[in-house]
């Protein structure tokens, strides 16, 4: 645990308690989120196949999650932690222009 608050700058055990609270209430709500949105859509799992399906779960889950995450990061007042996080993982998945752009609004 020691390595990894000091790769990510955390600076105390309150501070991780909040972060890990944040990332389980992410994936908890981007889940109940994602599931009436595709309903909406009218993609379920007895007008489309299961593969169809999950392949859309995953493909809108994914945008909400990360929308969340720093939304609910903001809310616990761990924002920069968060944004950090976000513009890195961004980058990770080649998605450089949306990081640069993440980048740029939070400097001003």
């Amino acid at each position: 645990m020691k390595n990894f608050k000091q790769r990510h700058n955390i600076a105390s055990n309150k501070q991780l308690f909040v972060i890990l609270l944040v990332f389980a209430l992410t994936g908890s709500s981007a889940a109940l989120v994602a599931k009436p949105l595709l309903a909406f859509l009218g993609i379920t799992k007895t007008t489309a196949s299961i593969v169809v399906y999950y392949l859309f779960y995953v493909g809108v889950i994914f945008p909400i999650y990360q929308i969340l995450l720093v939304t609910i990061g903001a809310i616990f007042g761990q924002f920069v932690f968060f944004i950090q996080f976000e513009i890195k993982m961004l980058r990770a998945l080649r998605l450089h222009f949306i990081a640069n752009y993440l980048e740029q609004k939070t400097k001003n």
